[in-house]
């Protein structure tokens, strides 16, 4: 019985172990089945998201192809043009590379060069402008002298006008002096007698017998005529720049811009705007910062190249101080002056802000010798006296007024229009 038991006992283990065994095989198939199972899933989804790109990628192909095919012709409506339609139709077929490498990439449609007003129309605007401004200095004057006795108080508030229109102390007391003693001012009371005394004395002081054209308008002058423009920022100097070249196109000059103002990043900007409505290319540089004087050299020498008519440099109205500025405007010169002769270095002023602008405009003339100025805003301001004002402290003649915010609303200056408008 003993020996029973014992086998028995031996028995059961072995059942046990063979279990186990068996237990162990069918996880091991588990673990092998669903192995393949997973690899084979991966497999289809890799394959699944290729196809789905390869799709993609021959879809855009495609658009691009339909893109770049030559839009079919209209049906002819002449003999000549079904002639043409027949011809093309005989003619060999062209393959689609060949028809790639003709047409292209597609440009989008180039904006109309639009053409300037002229001299003419901008001269009549100057007139019209000025008659309309509010209070000029000139109804206020007459309005005084009309009186039929005119006392002490009056001619000093003749004298206030004058110095409230920026017209100057000097001109104001020179002025009022003459008026006194003009026999149509003191003597006369029509009308007609006092504006014309009036106006000979006002064009006396903003000066008839001035030549006040630009250089390159004059006759024999050699091109390309440089123009530098300088003046503070805020004054509209590099929109009166884009103005300046919009003036030279409507007279058929071919223009190129400078952008020499490195240190505003709009104004490079700014100046390829006004440049591009009227066909006019400009130079400037690829980063932002860069030596202006540099730039002002590539100008030149592009414009020397090309045999423009006319290059006009934009400059940075910087006026951190007196020594910088002229050392920095001095280098633009002379940098340019190793390619072209500056002929013509024109300071733009605000007219808005009357004698403020003054000591500016006297280091701006220190610091590069200005040839004339240009008075921006002239139309909206009663200060137009600053004409006399600055002419007198500079010793320059003012070339050039903005009378708007138009593109075509800068003039020459013509002393007649300016009198006659302030007058009205």
């Amino acid at each position: 019985m003993a020996v029973c038991a014992q086998w028995s006992r031996l028995g059961g283990m072995d059942t046990n172990m063979v279990y186990g065994i068996i237990a162990v095989v069918v996880i091991a198939v588990l673990l092998i089945v669903g192995g393949i199972w997973m690899d084979r899933s991966r497999k289809k989804n890799i394959q699944q998201s290729q196809e789905a790109a390869k799709a993609k990628a021959d879809e855009r192909l495609a658009a691009e192809r339909a893109a770049q095919k030559p839009t079919v012709p209209e049906p002819a409506e002449t003999k000549q043009d079904l002639a043409e339609q027949t011809t093309d139709a005989l003619a060999p077929p062209v393959e689609e590379t060949e028809m790639v490498e003709e047409t292209g990439v597609v440009e989008e449609p180039v904006p109309p060069v639009e053409k300037p007003e002229g001299k003419k129309g901008r001269l009549q605007r100057l007139r019209e402008r000025l008659s309309k401004s509010s209070n000029p200095f000139g109804k206020a004057l007459f309005n005084i002298l009309a009186k039929d006795h005119l006392s002490e108080t009056d001619w000093e508030d003749v004298e206030d006008t004058l110095l409230l229109a920026d017209v100057g102390a000097e001109a104001s007391e020179q002025l009022v002096e003459q008026l006194r003693t003009d026999a149509r001012v003191t003597g006369e009371t029509d009308p007609t007698q006092l504006r014309e005394a009036l106006r000979g004395e006002l064009l006396a002081l903003v000066g008839t017998d001035v030549d006040r054209s630009l250089e390159a308008e004059k006759p024999g002058t050699k091109k390309p005529s440089v123009i530098i423009m300088v003046g503070v920022n805020g004054t509209g100097k590099t929109t009166t720049a884009g103005k300046l070249a919009r003036l030279f196109v409507s007279e058929d000059k071919t223009v190129m811009l400078g952008a020499a103002d490195t240190f505003r990043a709009a104004a490079a900007d700014q100046l390829e705007t006004w440049g591009a409505k009227v066909d006019v290319p400009v130079v400037r540089s690829d980063k932002e910062g860069a030596d202006p004087a540099s730039v002002a050299f590539e100008a030149a020498a592009k414009a020397k190249e090309d045999g423009a008519d006319v290059l006009i440099i934009d400059t940075a109205g910087r006026l951190q101080n007196k020594a910088n500025l002229m050392d920095e405007l001095g280098k633009i010169r002379r940098v340019t002056e190793k390619n072209l002769p500056v002929d013509e270095v024109l300071l733009v002023l605000d007219a808005t802000t009357g004698q403020n602008g003054m000591a500016q405009a006297k280091v701006f003339a220190e610091a590069i010798g200005i040839t004339g100025v240009v008075l921006t805003k002239l139309d909206g301001s009663a200060k137009g006296g600053i004409v006399i004002s600055v002419q007198k402290e500079l010793g320059v003649p003012v070339k050039l007024v903005g009378v708007g915010e138009g593109p075509d609303d800068l003039a020459p200056f013509d002393p007649e229009s300016f009198v006659d408008g302030i007058l009205g």
